[in-house]
């Protein structure tokens, strides 16, 4: 296992996490991974000014997973009432599948277990998605049966398919 180190984002990381993002989710680069959405979605899955925002938002963090001072990993939480929400997972994909992913998941969790004492974290995920949804049934999320439509943002990206949905996940902490 690599030496990394987790923290939390500063602004001066945004443009970073921003790539990191886009190249894990969209793209060919996403590809190398088992996180693209690349088949669903075309475009980019968020942008420097939304990563910006993410980051001045009160109750809202974004950690990091650094590897030789590299960011090879991040993930967004926000303080929701007495939940934590939970999104934007990313690691590199050529890094993907190697046990990043679910450090930065625990590590997440135990964040926002600490930070907000809460005791119940959530995320949605995109419904077709079957192989992530069991990824983070293994880790002891739930469905919850509860589907919303999926945003539109053509400024950022365009479905490839129709009637995209996200389903809610939940895990007690």
């Amino acid at each position: 296992m690599l030496n990394i180190l987790f923290s939390i984002a500063t602004y001066q990381d945004a443009d970073k996490i921003t790539a990191l993002v886009n190249s894990a989710y969209r793209g060919e680069t996403s590809k190398i991974g088992w996180t693209s959405e690349a088949d669903l979605l075309d475009g980019r899955r968020t942008d420097f000014n939304d990563v910006q925002k993410l980051l001045q938002e009160d109750d809202s963090f974004i950690l990091v997973c650094r590897y030789q001072n590299e960011i090879i990993g991040s993930v967004h939480l926000t303080k929701q009432k007495d939940t934590a929400l939970l999104g934007m997972l990313a690691v590199q994909p050529q890094l993907q599948n190697s046990g990043i992913g679910k450090l930065l998941l625990s590590e997440a969790e135990l964040f926002a277990k600490k930070t907000w004492l809460i005791s119940k974290i959530t995320m949605t995920v995109i419904s077709t998605r079957k192989e992530l949804i069991a990824f983070y049934n293994r880790r002891g999320y739930i469905s919850t049966g509860i589907l919303k439509k999926f945003p539109i943002n053509p400024e950022l990206w365009n479905a490839k398919i129709f009637n995209l949905q996200l389903e809610l996940l939940e895990k007690n902490l």
